[in-house]
């Protein structure tokens, strides 16, 4: 039990890191578009292939998650080449080593994503409790964070590099503390039929595109809130974060809930009204032009968003027909391939029309995910 215990600690660690790394960076995309001098399309592009490296890092982690241990991947990942992402985006002083620092970005943060979310999955089934979104609670709350430390260093005119190399150093201790407890993980040998992407079949299907809507809503309140916030309110860079940092806060909230709700409601009564919560945030969002009913609204999605793609996770960890890295794999494919559409989709709206019009996706994508919530449910498994 005590090694259950540890391992529930270092997975939570972990998750909050990789918020922190997101977070990080969704609160600096102004001033890196500024830098840059990006057009809304152009950056729509460069966050396109932070997607598209995520996703073809998705299966290659699964796999090697499935063959090496998810906890051995995870911890090597996460404490070696995590910190590095942010210190290459921050001393990027081209395009080009823009793209390639986004690119490596991706892959690495992508590729964490799945390995932790495998090795969660463990812990869940040898705690024999539901723990996913009180994991993904600890994400959203390091995304928080580091959302937050976005705004503060911003406010007090704290330079990006200085800000992402301190963030990188201090990861990179706190990760010294957790990467040393010891947890044996599942392995699987290499089936040479293995598909190199792993695409979502059959039951997981479904599952796999609720998280993609939830993940398409989530990415486009990440990397577009600020620019939204700064266009329809006219905040400075700095205050302009704070819209991605109550959602992340709402979804840290939500999500330490989600386990008991979900145990309660069942997974798809819960995504249901979830779906419904996030449908409302996002008329507030499109509605009102002042900061308070705004962060209520950018609130609301967060709540909504909250327990979906952990709900998704953990279905995918317990499905019978495909061993759990590259289930995980799978959804992940397909689910976070919203990150891959969903700024592109509106940083080219955003570029014809307006940013305003390009968030009129957000209240589609809430309905979808509550008309697809019963395919979470234990009982499809």
């Amino acid at each position: 039990m005590k090694v259950i215990r540890n391992s529930r600690f270092a997975v939570s660690v972990i998750f909050a890191i990789n918020g922190v790394v997101f977070g990080t960076w969704a609160s600096r995309i102004p001033e890196i578009s500024d830098f840059h001098n990006l057009s809304p399309a152009a950056l729509g592009l460069l966050i396109f292939l932070l997607g598209l490296s995520a996703i073809v890092a998705f299966s290659v982690f699964g796999r090697a998650a499935d063959r090496y241990g998810a906890s051995t991947v995870t911890k090597r990942t996460t404490c070696l080449l995590i910190p590095l992402t942010l210190i290459f985006i921050a001393f990027a002083n081209s395009i080009w080593m823009l793209v390639a620092a986004i690119i490596f970005f991706g892959a690495i943060h992508g590729g964490d994503d799945v390995a932790m979310n495998a090795w969660a999955a463990e812990v869940e089934r040898k705690n024999n409790h539901p723990l996913m979104s009180s994991f993904h609670a600890m994400w959203s709350l390091g995304a928080g964070l580091g959302a937050g430390s976005g705004v503060l260093t911003a406010y007090y005119k704290i330079g990006m590099p200085v800000h992402f190399t301190i963030t990188s150093i201090i990861i990179f201790l706190v990760m010294l503390t957790v990467v040393t407890i010891p947890f044996n993980s599942e392995k699987k040998e290499k089936d040479s039929k293995d598909p190199f992407i792993s695409i979502p079949k059959g039951a997981l299907l479904p599952v796999a595109l609720i998280t993609f809507f939830a993940s398409l809503g989530e990415g486009m309140v990440a990397d577009w809130s600020a620019i939204f916030l700064r266009s329809v309110a006219d905040l400075s860079n700095g205050s302009a974060a704070i819209g991605f940092t109550v959602f992340s806060v709402c979804m840290f909230a939500m999500r330490l809930m989600g386990d008991k709700i979900a145990l309660k409601f069942g997974a798809s009564k819960t995504a249901r009204y979830s779906g419904l919560f996030a449908l409302v945030g996002s008329l507030i969002v499109l509605t009102f032009k002042t900061l308070v009913p705004l962060m209520i609204g950018f609130g609301l999605i967060g709540l909504g968003i909250a327990v979906i793609i952990p709900l998704a996770f953990s279905r995918a960890g317990k499905d019978k027909e495909i061993s759990q890295g590259t289930a995980i794999a799978s959804i992940a494919t397909l689910g976070y391939g919203g990150m891959l559409l969903g700024p592109l989709f509106v940083g080219l709206i955003a570029e014809a029309t307006s940013i305003k019009t390009g968030f009129l996706l957000l209240p589609i994508l809430a309905f979808l995910i509550f008309l697809l919530s019963k395919h979470l449910s234990i009982k499809s498994l």
